[in-house]
């Protein structure tokens, strides 16, 4: 079925029976291209049936739909024209593993981070209205999701608003994690919604067949009927904030989707159909492992085990150490979004679980509670991807660094991610946290110094940010020495005269390998380990800069507001003359997807190993 496949006209030619035979084919090739690519796996094969409903009954790309976060959208891809393409999936210059409206007109939004596709529809809602055009919007959000403040702000406009559009709840009790919180709690209840229908229809069938009496006591019941409801679906909080509510529907019945959805286009309204799916539908291995077939590298199908050992990362030496330090101090609590495994707080939870706390998909609501905590004497620590601190910024500024309260903010997969592309590249978080009066920034060379800067952190009772990449020590370089860690002081790896070489976190092991590289032509560099963004040792990077005239620095950041522009920075203000200065950073641009050694060779060149200085350069 799949070879025929090109487009969602194709689609509409099949019936019920052929596209279920489709779904098969299409899950069985998404588990091949995601083991030998690697990708989101248990989202896409738990939204097969839904997606070809979707298709089937909306006209793309007339029509839109808004995926929330994204990841959930390879099906959406192999059906409409991008098939062949989908081979290459999250490699260089490949099929992104996000809609990109720049990839295809039937993507119609780009999306990598979840909660915001309830208000880009109903933007687009509005925007049809006020053009006088006569197409459908729907988004497609996740129950994780929905845990997500601005989801929650978005549902109250919409449904305020009375504008025709739809929201599709795709419910898997998932998000990343297991799901938590007094949404997921409310919906538990909604799930119940079919055992009432079925009840309710059975007992109309029942008593219409009494004679004379029976189709006014249907009445008479009928009047009463909200307050029945009321009592098996306690707070119908959908239809209580303007939506007309269709389902539990199973997720699965392409039929029952696409009557559901049918039914939906009428409704001059908003609408939410819930829908109930099964992460990972059809792969068995998934299906019990759903958080851990979240986002998965390659791996054989037939035994689920990933393709290459998974050897220790910074997000598990940031764990080990943290319950280390907690069981030395029953101050220090955990706080995650939830994304415990992923940041490695699975023992802390499993050794201190009444000191852990998974507040759901809500990144500023967790900046703040943490905040609250740290002001009645608390010292949480919060480990968040780099991407996502970006949605929690005006937190950080006021609610913890205005106050100076002792929250450690751990930034995980700073730098460069890879395969994920824009939305998760984490290369602007020391250029937005720099701005912030009273943070200090730090960020560490290797696992070691990660041990070091946390417990340094946890006792210096101000707001700090520790960020450090996605996986694990540079295999070429092994640090011996870790002096102490002090407040805004640098540490020299190698001494030199004729340039400084000043890099910061992991990328201090590439300093150490240039200089070798330079040594070879004999120039004898001086190697410096920033540790600190902020505050900058300006004292020992200014004493090295005026010796040797010549400066790189390195990161793995943007160019803007860095180490590079500290270090620019010291120079005007130590009035330091006839310095030439090289940078490597990544530029002022977003960066696509692709591994992290490729991206590395694009944006932040290298030739040879070395750095030119003034007329070798320009020459």
């Amino acid at each position: 079925m799949l070879e025929d496949i090109n487009s969602p006209e194709d689609l509409k030619k099949l019936n019920i029976e052929e596209k279920n035979k489709l779904a098969q084919e299409i899950r069985e090739y998404i588990l091949q291209v995601v083991s030998e690519n690697g990708g989101h796996l248990a989202s896409n094969l738990g939204v097969v049936e839904l997606t070809l409903a979707i298709h089937s009954v909306l006209d793309m790309p007339k029509d839109k739909v808004v995926w929330d976060v994204g990841h959930q959208s390879y099906v959406h891809k192999i059906i409409t024209g991008r098939k062949e393409q989908f081979k290459t999936l999250r490699k260089l210059d490949g099929l992104s593993g996000f809609p990109k409206i720049n990839e295809s007109e039937y993507d119609s939004f780009n999306t990598g981070h979840s909660s915001t596709s309830i208000s880009a529809a109903l933007g687009m809602a509005r925007a049809r209205d006020l053009k006088g055009e006569n197409n459908q919007v729907l988004a497609v959000i996740g129950d994780g999701a929905l845990t997500g403040g601005m989801a929650l702000e978005a549902l109250n406009d919409a449904g305020f608003s009375k504008t025709k559009m739809t929201v599709i709840l795709n419910d898997n009790e998932m998000s990343i994690s297991k799901n938590i919180g007094g949404l997921n709690m409310f919906l538990s209840k909604l799930r119940t919604k079919k055992l009432y229908k079925k009840s309710n229809i059975s007992l109309k069938k029942i008593l219409t067949k009494i004679p004379v009496i029976g189709k006014p006591l249907v009445r008479i019941i009928q009047r009463i009927k909200r307050s029945i409801k009321q009592l098996i679906i306690p707070k119908m909080f959908f239809e209580d904030i303007g939506f007309t509510y269709l389902g539990p529907v199973d997720g699965h019945n392409i039929e029952q989707l696409e009557n559901i959805l049918k039914l939906s286009k009428e409704l001059d309204k908003p609408v939410l159909v819930h829908v109930l799916t099964k992460k990972g539908k059809g792969y068995k291995i998934a299906e019990e492992n759903p958080d851990k077939y979240h986002a998965t590298a390659p791996f054989d199908i037939e035994t689920g085990k990933p393709k290459k050992e998974k050897k220790a990362d910074y997000s598990k030496i940031f764990g080990e150490k943290l319950v280390e330090l907690a069981n030395k101090n029953d101050k220090i609590v955990a706080v995650t979004a939830s994304m415990r495994d992923g940041t490695g707080l699975t023992k802390f939870q499993q050794k201190f679980p009444e000191r852990f706390f998974d507040i759901g998909i809500a990144e500023q609501h967790c900046l703040t509670m943490a905040a609250g905590m740290a002001k009645e004497g608390m010292i949480p620590v919060v480990p968040i991807y780099s991407s996502f601190y970006q949605r929690a910024y005006d937190q950080v500024i006021h609610d913890i660094a205005i106050q100076n309260l002792p929250v450690v903010m751990c930034v995980d997969r700073a730098g460069i991610v890879g395969a994920d592309g824009e939305t998760h590249q984490g290369t602007l978080d020391m250029a937005f946290f720099r701005l912030v009066p009273n943070l200090t920034i730090m960020a560490p060379k290797d696992f070691k110094e990660l041990e070091d800067m946390l417990e340094f952190a946890i006792n210096l009772n101000k707001p700090v940010v520790i960020r450090y990449p996605r996986g694990g020590e540079d295999n070429n370089i092994k640090f011996e020495k870790h002096p102490k860690i002090e407040l805004g002081k640098v540490e020299i790896l190698k001494e030199g005269n004729d340039i400084s070489i000043i890099a910061i976190g992991n990328k201090v092991a590439k300093a150490i390998q240039l200089a070798e590289n330079y040594k070879e032509d004999g120039i004898n560099a001086e190697v410096i380990n920033a540790r600190f963004l902020k505050p900058l040792d300006e004292e020992t990077i200014g004493k090295s800069i005026e010796k040797t005239g010549k400066v790189i620095t390195i990161e793995d950041g943007t160019k803007i507001n860095g180490l590079a522009t500290a270090v620019k920075e010291l120079i005007v203000d130590e009035c330091l003359e006839n310095v030439e200065m090289m940078e490597y950073a990544y530029p002022d641009e977003f960066i696509k997807h692709g591994t992290v050694e490729e991206l590395e060779k694009i944006y932040c060149p290298c030739p040879n190993g070395k750095f030119l200085f003034g007329h070798e350069r320009r020459k």
